[in-house]
């Protein structure tokens, strides 16, 4: 599927293990594709996932992003094939790859929403966890397991641990256990919990409530969250109220209120 941005007509990326598609209501679907792996990552897939979030975050036809997995899971972490005889020094490049899309979804400009089915372990979990919001299947688990292998989850751990606070995210590291979709629900890890059976559906239904706001005030919003985030409260205010007052002369925020006034769907610019 072609992406129109901006600026130009781009050419996308030839991918081999993720899959992009969508359509004519501003849900993009991006699918890790190793099924025969669990979906982990490899060089090749974690590349590929950061490069195709920047492709889809450049495109005026994509509102919203849904991240999914092929097969029977969403993600079981990092392929540890990859594993073997290197130096220290290549092991940190190799594990900055790994962890690079997990990171760059918090600076991308639209929401992302994570898609969980089956297994979200180490890695995909951290995925999961670095998606804005994450719906998920009853009989989903997720957890931090790479403890069970004599190694650890120390970079997957630091989205996790906003999510759920330091003691949950302390288990979850140092046990490697699986927990399931309800529990990681009412530890804030889950904002959704839908029967397996109506995943999709459910999942194309929350996105599209979102595709269907202001472009430009669903961007405004999720960036000014992540640049306040870790700010002094009194500087975290003055900086909202900055981003409001901005929003404010903004067309669509105009179009907005004179919806609302006129009892009528809004017609957005995204500008």
């Amino acid at each position: 599927m072609t992406f129109r941005t901006s600026e130009e007509e781009v050419k996308p990326m030839e991918y081999n293990k993720v899959l992009i598609s969508g359509s004519e209501d501003h849900v993009a679907y991006l699918t890790l594709n190793r099924p025969e792996r669990m979906n982990s990552f490899d060089s090749e897939l974690a590349a590929e996932l950061y490069e195709a979030l920047a492709e889809l975050d450049s495109s005026d036809d994509v509102r919203v992003i849904v991240i999914k997995g092929s097969g029977k899971h969403f993600c079981a972490g990092i392929d540890i094939s990859e594993l073997a005889g290197e130096s220290a020094m290549e092991y940190r490049d190799w594990v900055e790859l790994m962890e690079r899309p997990l990171y760059h979804i918090s600076k991308i400009k639209k929401p992302v929403i994570a898609c969980v089915h089956g297994v979200a372990a180490a890695n995909g979990c951290g995925l999961a966890a670095s998606a804005d919001l994450v719906i998920a299947s009853e009989d989903a688990r997720m957890g931090l397991t790479a403890i069970n292998l004599g190694l650890n989850c120390v970079g997957p751990v630091l989205a996790v641990v906003r999510c759920i606070g330091r003691k949950k995210a302390l288990e979850f590291l140092l046990s490697g256990e699986l927990f399931g979709a309800r529990e990681a629900q009412a530890m804030g890890l889950v904002n959704r919990v839908v029967p397996a059976a109506a995943l999709e559906e459910e999942t194309h239904k929350w996105a599209l409530s979102f595709a269907n706001k202001s472009p430009l005030a669903l961007q405004t919003a999720k960036t000014a969250f992540y640049a306040a985030e870790d700010m002094d409260y009194e500087k975290q205010f003055a900086f909202m109220n900055e981003v409001f007052a901005r929003l404010c002369t903004s067309r669509d925020a105009a179009e907005g209120v004179a919806a609302f006034l006129e009892k009528r769907t809004p017609e957005w610019e995204g500008r």
